[in-house]
């Protein structure tokens, strides 16, 4: 395997981006899934698989491991009916969150019902940045 290295890239018609930007700047990873019934990628990058693991929660498996676990989750879901919130699922063991080098652990629930609870999403969609 080769290295190349350089500060800045251009196209052809000359606008340019520093390569820290392109490097540091980008998704490290994303998926598009459909979180009702049985679980299916539509789109995705960096993402080997979504473990469903229960109504409204999910394990995002990626196909490269990052760098650390202190990556950012940038992380929405819906269904028809109700406002959702994705979110980083909780470590009730009180060790931290459940985010690890090779997958991150979400969890979808209605956001605007007196007492929310966890639904499966029509749509999820999850970045990673790191």
């Amino acid at each position: 395997m080769s290295t190349i290295k350089t500060e800045t890239l251009s196209t052809p018609s000359n606008a340019t981006v520093p390569v820290d930007t392109v490097v540091n700047g980008t998704a490290k990873a994303w998926v598009n899934f459909n979180g009702t019934g049985t679980v299916a990628i539509r789109r995705a990058f960096n993402v080997s698989s979504i473990t469903d693991n229960g109504t409204g929660d999910y394990t995002v498996n990626f196909s490269n491991a990052m760098v650390d676990a202190n990556y950012c989750v940038v992380a929405t879901g819906s269904d028809t009916a109700y406002g959702n919130d994705l979110y980083i699922k909780d470590d009730t063991g009180g060790s931290g969150f459940y985010q690890t080098t090779t997958a991150v652990y979400l969890k979808n629930r209605r956001g605007y019902e007196a007492s929310p609870i966890l639904t499966d999403p029509y749509v999820a969609c999850v970045s990673i940045f790191s």
